[in-house]
């Protein structure tokens, strides 16, 4: 059975061109081995979804293309 990562002390970032004025973003949290937390910026207690590094990755390339 797997277990999800305790996220209680979790460092979240967004990234850089969501501004400071809130917008729709997510949130991500580094260090967590075999997944990536993502969150919504506005719903900080909402519900995280767990990405694999590889997807995660795949993602992200794809918003840079």
């Amino acid at each position: 059975m797997e277990h999800s990562p305790d996220l209680t002390k979790a460092r979240w970032r967004k990234s850089s061109f969501s501004g400071s004025t809130g917008g729709d973003c997510v949130e991500v949290a580094d260090g967590f081995p075999g997944a990536v937390p993502v969150r919504d910026s506005k719903n900080t207690g909402g519900p995280v979804l767990l990405v694999g590094p590889d997807a995660w990755r795949t993602f992200v390339d794809g918003l840079r293309q």
